[in-house]
């Protein structure tokens, strides 16, 4: 509410911040940033740049999503295969506790 012609700060509006922002107006200059494509380069390079610890749990979670999301952007067969390959790692990982379990309670029954 602007009290005597002093407008107060927070009145004005704020836009929502832009993520990729900062990278157009950095490395990306010339480029328009309401192209979709150069906004799916951006967000590329950003992938690209992003670093995390890969040998804790979250690393290996963000690269499974990494792996989801790229799979899913690209769709039709390599969608299906992405998706074929997810269910043999939990088969592989089903098999691999049955054994364990199965090992552990054969100990105990002796």
């Amino acid at each position: 509410m602007a009290v005597n012609g002093i407008q107060d700060p927070d009145d004005t509006p704020r836009r929502p911040a832009d993520p990729l922002g900062d990278q157009f107006d950095d490395e990306l200059l010339g480029l328009d940033p309401n192209d979709p494509e150069a906004r799916a380069f951006a967000e590329h390079l950003r992938r690209q740049r992003r670093v995390h610890p890969s040998f804790t749990v979250e690393g290996y979670l963000s690269d499974m999503t990494d792996f989801a999301a790229s799979a899913n952007r690209l769709g039709g067969h390599h969608k299906l295969m992405a998706s074929i390959l997810a269910l043999l790692i939990l088969l592989g990982v089903t098999v691999a506790v049955w054994d364990t379990l199965g090992y552990a309670l054969s100990t105990l029954v002796r």
